[in-house]
């Protein structure tokens, strides 16, 4: 149960930093790219990277609290962070094809699935 307390409290964290860095980076850049959510996935795959290592190696930190940081800030702020991670570590265990095929399933599927929900919505309400 403290485990879920703490992915439940570390979520609302990033999500409340991924609306703040997220809209100042746009209001700073002014352009039509989404420049905040790359700022944010890019700070996010960075942070997640930093994490695991040091969990990883000597820094000692009970595993609720990994979680939390990972799974609730991390996921909160971006789960693009988490995609990030998987992809790393398949390609640290020489899986390749496995990581590249990540990579493109996710993205394109990610993409139709918007274009494909979107569609279904205009159609039902006339958006």
């Amino acid at each position: 149960m403290i485990r879920l307390a703490l992915v439940a409290l570390g979520g609302g964290f990033g999500s409340v930093l991924r609306y703040v860095l997220a809209g100042w980076c746009q209001r700073f850049t002014g352009g039509a790219f989404p420049v905040g959510t790359l700022v944010v996935n890019v700070l996010g795959c960075l942070a997640i990277g930093v994490l695991k290592a040091a969990f990883s190696g000597s820094l000692l930190i009970r595993e609720e609290y990994q979680i939390a940081l990972t799974i609730g800030v991390l996921g909160g702020f971006t789960t693009f962070s988490t995609f990030g991670w998987e992809t790393f570590a398949q390609v640290n265990e020489g899986a390749w094809i496995r990581a590249g095929l990540n990579v493109v399933l996710n993205v394109v599927l990610g993409f139709a699935a918007v274009l494909i929900g979107y569609r279904l919505a205009q159609k039902w309400f006339g958006a």
